[in-house]
Order: C-alpha cells, then sequence, then structure tokens
C-alpha cells in the first residue's frame, strides 16, 4: 500500500481529525493492515485567507519546505487538512515529485457522480475560498450552480463562527455550530438542493444527524479517496530518512 502524507497545521484539530477519518475507514482488522500516515502539523504556515483577501504573508514558502519534507519521509502522495490552502497548490506541487490530491475537485466530482440530479449546491467555506473562485470553477465544469451566503452574512456569520474570539478555531463548538447552521438553512431557501462544508472547520461542527438536508463534507471525500488509493496500489520504494537526519534537513531548510 501506499504511504500517505498530510500537509497538516491548517488547523491542527483540523489535521487530527483527518487522521482520525482515514483511520476510521480503513478496513483493518489488526494494527498491521492500517495504512502507513506521515503528518508534518506545521501550525506556522501563515493565514491562507489573510493572503487572498489582505495581501498578507503567503504561505507557498513553508507549504513547499512542508511538503518537500513528506515526500524525503516516504510519503507516495499528500493531502491538506485546509479548502483554501487548495488556491495554492499548483505552486506547490511544481516543486515536489509526488502528487496533491485535490480536495475541491473530489468533492466536485463526489457530488456529481452521486447526486446526478443536483443542479444548485450551496457552501460554508471561508471568505479566501469564496473570492478565490476554487469551488465555483470546479462545479461549474460538471454545470453545477454554486449559491454562497450574502456579503454580510458571510463576515458576521460565517468568518466569525471560524475566525471569532469564540469560534472554531479558538477551540469552541456550540455557538459556531448554531450560527453555521442557521446559514445553512438560509442556503437551502434560497434553491440549494445540498450544502458543501467547504471548511475543514465547519466540518469539526456541523453533524448530518443534525439536520434534514444533505451536507456533503469535503473532508470525508478526501480521506475516502486518500484510503482508495493508498490501498489500491503497490507502495514505490521510498528512500527512507532516520529521524535524526529528516530533523536535520528541516533545521538547515528552515535556515535557508
Amino acid at each position: 500500500m501506499k504511504t500517505i502524507g498530510i500537509l497538516g497545521g491548517l488547523g491542527p484539530e483540523a489535521t487530527s481529525d483527518l487522521f482520525r477519518r482515514i483511520i476510521d475507514i480503513t478496513p483493518a482488522k489488526i494494527d498491521q493492515e492500517h495504512i502507513p500516515v506521515i503528518i508534518y502539523n506545521n501550525p506556522k504556515i501563515p493565514d491562507r485567507t489573510k493572503h487572498i483577501l489582505y495581501g498578507g504573508e503567503s504561505p507557498v514558502d513553508s507549504m513547499k519546505f512542508t511538503a518537500r519534507a513528506l515526500e524525503n519521509a516516504g510519503a507516495d502522495f499528500i493531502i491538506m487538512p485546509c479548502n483554501t490552502a487548495h488556491y495554492f497548490a499548483k505552486k506547490v506541487q511544481a516543486h515536489i515529485g509526488i502528487p496533491i490530491i485535490n480536495m475541491i475537485e473530489e468533492t466536485a466530482e463526489f457530488i456529481k457522480s452521486n447526486y446526478p440530479d443536483v443542479k444548485n449546491v450551496g457552501i460554508l467555506a471561508t471568505s479566501g475560498t469564496l473570492a478565490s473562485n476554487l469551488y465555483e470553477d470546479a462545479l461549474r465544469k460538471r454545470k453545477i450552480n454554486l449559491i454562497t451566503p450574502d456579503f454580510e452574512v458571510q463576515n458576521k456569520l460565517v468568518m466569525a463562527a471560524i475566525y471569532g474570539e469564540e469560534g472554531i478555531k479558538a477551540g469552541y463548538k456550540d455557538v459556531p455550530r448554531q450560527m453555521l447552521e442557521s446559514v445553512a438553512e438560509d442556503l437551502i431557501d434560497k434553491g440549494a438542493d445540498l450544502i458543501i462544508l467547504g471548511c475543514t472547520e465547519v466540518s469539526l461542527v456541523l453533524d448530518q444527524k443534525r439536520v434534514p438536508y444533505v451536507l456533503i463534507d469535503a473532508m470525508q471525500v478526501l480521506a475516502e479517496v486518500s484510503v482508495k488509493k493508498a490501498l489500491k496500489y503497490s507502495s514505490k520504494e521510498a528512500v527512507k530518512l532516520s529521524t535524526k537526519d529528516i530533523l536535520r534537513e528541516m533545521n538547515v531548510n528552515q535556515e535557508k
């Protein structure tokens, strides 16, 4: 089987959640049947939304460094527990020799394949993801229309639920859940046939059991695709570095 590399820290809890999902859906009966997973939880990667919306520090160099470390450690492909980060995926991909699995494209294809009659979908995502048109472009190619929250609702409810002082990134769950459920209901009222959880923080709080409409969890789609890819093919011979070697290389690269 192949080794999965998780380019993590985007954010740390979402990284942990993605790893847990991979474990949960792997058809293993003993430890040795689980998939090898290498996680680089790098919380120092600059905020992706701040760069897209406000010209903040670019995350590309940190993402490239983290991806190269995963490749050198033996990962066969890379996944990222952050929707917005996929805006930079092509720039990172150009500097590594293993593929990055695109969560956005995989989610759009999942909807097309499993809900072929759906024409309109709503989305809960960061303003950075919306501004990048990542989902809009992926869905348009499949003749699906994307419905987004109004500007004021996006800022006062969605972004506050994710980034606020009592938001998901700060470790809160209950109030952000209520805020996001309210926005999702509004999107359904506007004609959405289902809702994409297009932010991995949103995936941490919304639950299909609590709502009457369909939720498409992009993180779950990514986990399932990753498990299938890891189990389908034989692993290539990877260069194995000792922990000491990996740490030495990381320190050298960080100093450059």
